[in-house]
């Protein structure tokens, strides 16, 4: 595993379950958001790796601080890089470049190499997006529950103003061909709004009837359904290793049943004084064979296509968290795949929701031939025991 997946891993980790459900702006969401912005970045102006990794890396943590405080994040972000990257024996040129990276994105003055034109330019992406409005509406919101600032709507429209205008540039080649037009489009936007009175200002009020809708959804219990994803997972990861130690257990008892009547049996069956023998080896043996057959019918592994179309991703067909519907795929395409499944919520709550599914679905064939085959190699040990019982007791007569 490399260093920006045990990174990726770790931050994923720390924003579900120990940031507070108050930072509804400055979540999870939105560091995956700078991480993507970072990438399309260093793609346009062909960063070299190295130079790659550390900004994905300053990415990744540019917001852990707020797991701290929301005061100094941007220290306490570097000093929670700092200390897990150094635990990964990350090399101390590395971890220093990171650092200052997530730092550069305190200062206020202009970015001085491209490393930190990109990093300001990833992180104030949003402004450059249709969703700007309804963005800076949740971190209003965020402010007010953590009561930092609060503002009415002419204020806050102001505020942006102010913001867009004052304060905010984007420095790359990229970002001022791609995002500076939709921003502009934003800026116009909230000049309008400048203009209408605050009580019958009716687009404000619909961006704050949607922040009513993004504050439900962002108190959804999304930690208890990850939560829930995860030690479901877990529990059939556990069942499915008990069926195969069971069915292991099976084939190896009646592998050695049959190496003991291959060995000591049959070859008596020449004798015709041991005649009696027959019926009741050949019951013994053929219940053990249907017994480890079955056996590893239970844990046979299915063979898949492990291919997928972008058609298959962009109609929510495909299971991508499943390896037999994406092993034959070339990376750059199940990169691909994996970042338009992450975009889109319901499309990932869908596949890790199918994923149970059809874990489930394996299960229930594991332990359903395994029931039997447990009934079978029962009822095989039964029979063959009174069978030769039987046989005893008629050359006794």
């Amino acid at each position: 595993m490399t260093i920006l997946n045990k990174v990726e891993d770790y931050i994923t980790s720390q924003l579900t379950t120990n940031l507070s459900s108050e930072y509804i702006y400055h979540n999870l969401g939105h560091t995956r958001r700078v991480v993507k912005f970072v990438k399309q970045l260093v793609e346009f102006e062909k960063i070299g790796p190295k130079d790659t990794q550390v900004l994905e890396l300053a990415a990744w943590f540019h917001d852990s601080g707020f797991l701290k405080s929301a005061e100094n994040h941007e220290q306490h972000s570097a000093e929670i890089a700092e200390e897990f990257l150094m635990q990964e024996k990350v090399a101390e040129s590395t971890i220093k470049k990171v650092k200052d990276l997530i730092l550069v994105t305190t200062r206020t003055n202009a970015p001085k190499t491209l490393l930190e034109k990109i990093i300001l330019d990833a992180d104030c992406a949003h402004v450059g997006s249709k969703s700007y409005i309804e963005s800076s509406e949740l971190l209003r919101e965020e402010w007010a529950q953590l009561n930092l600032k609060t503002f009415t709507n002419i204020e806050w429209t102001q505020e942006n103003i102010d913001f867009l205008t004052k304060r905010h540039h984007f420095y790359t080649e990229y970002a001022i061909e791609n995002w500076q037009p939709r921003k502009d489009k934003n800026l116009l936007e909230l000049y309008n709004l400048t203009r209408k009175k605050d009580g019958d200002n009716k687009k404000l009020q619909l961006k704050k009837e949607e922040l009513k809708l993004k504050k439900e959804k962002a108190k959804t219990p999304e930690r208890g359904i990850e939560t829930m994803f995860r030690t479901t997972l877990r529990n059939h990861i556990t069942l499915s290793n008990i069926a195969d130690t069971k069915a292991n257990i099976l084939l190896s008892v009646n592998a050695i049943i049959i190496s003991l009547a291959l060995s000591n049996l049959i070859p008596k069956l020449d004798n015709p004084s041991n005649e009696y023998l027959i019926i009741p080896t050949v019951i013994f043996v053929v219940f053990s064979l249907i017994s480890m057959a079955l056996s590893v019918i239970a844990t046979r592994p299915n063979v898949t296509s492990g291919k997928f179309t972008k058609e298959d991703v962009a109609q929510k067909k495909v299971n991508l968290l499943f390896f037999g519907n994406f092993h034959k795929v070339k990376l750059e395409d199940f990169e691909w795949a994996m970042g338009e499944m992450m975009k889109d919520g319901d499309y990932l709550y869908s596949s890790m929701t199918k994923d149970l599914y059809y874990l489930g679905l394996v299960l229930h064939k594991k332990y359903k031939i395994l029931r039997i085959t447990y009934t079978i190699f029962l009822v095989g040990v039964i029979v063959s025991v009174t069978a030769f019982a039987v046989a005893f007791k008629s050359l006794s007569l």
